[in-house]
């Protein structure tokens, strides 16, 4: 339920609850921009200690999140596992994973909305194409389960189209920026019709 994602759902309970802690996303997050980057890179740009983002690199490390990068001479920076992220989904066989993604997802919600506020407190800086370019959209649909997951999938499949920018600026076209999606397809449970009787 994590964006983004690989094609390998993790189901683990461990592994899930090593990424419940704000700054270990903040960290998977400014590697998946940088590529790799030291400690001391990392709490620089974080604004933390070097000695709290190498205690949780070493745990996202532990729980495959993240490795050892090539030396830079004396330096050791570490890099993402998986370049293209991950994808958090529980499963029926461990009914512990509900609560575990449930809690990462809420810490990501909380994450995302301070930036949406952020980007929002500044709308009168920024140049009116951007403004106009983006957009903040709530909207509700009735849906069977497999038509949801359609359309979730759908939705990764959009930001699909600019995949590999992050990662080789040269496939960056003049003048863009980085935009972030936020996206949450969940049922409403103010909403349910356990008979079935709802309409469009």
């Amino acid at each position: 339920m994590a964006e983004p994602h690989t094609d390998e759902p993790i189901s683990d309970v461990e592994r899930i609850r090593a990424l419940a802690h704000p700054l270990r996303l903040d960290l998977l997050d400014w590697l998946g921009e940088v590529e790799r980057a030291t400690a001391t890179e990392c709490a620089a740009h974080l604004g933390e200690s070097v000695a709290s983002c190498s205690f949780h690199l070493r745990m996202l490390e532990k729980y495959g999140f993240v490795e050892r990068a090539e030396r830079r001479g004396r330096e050791k920076p570490w890099r993402l596992v998986h370049a293209s992220g991950y994808e958090l989904r529980p499963a029926p066989d461990k009914p512990a994973s509900y609560p575990a993604v449930g809690q990462v997802a809420a810490l990501q919600v909380q994450r995302e909305c301070e930036r949406i506020k952020a980007s929002l407190a500044r709308l009168d800086r920024e140049d009116d194409a951007w403004v106009q370019a983006s957009t903040v959209t709530s909207t509700s649909f009735w849906a069977t389960a497999e038509e949801m997951a359609e359309f979730s999938r759908d939705l990764r499949e959009l930001v699909a189209r600019f995949g590999g920018r992050s990662g080789d600026p040269a496939q960056r076209p003049p003048g863009a920026r980085q935009g972030r999606l936020f996206g949450v397809v969940t049922v409403d449970p103010a909403g349910s019709d356990e008979d079935g009787a709802g309409g469009a």
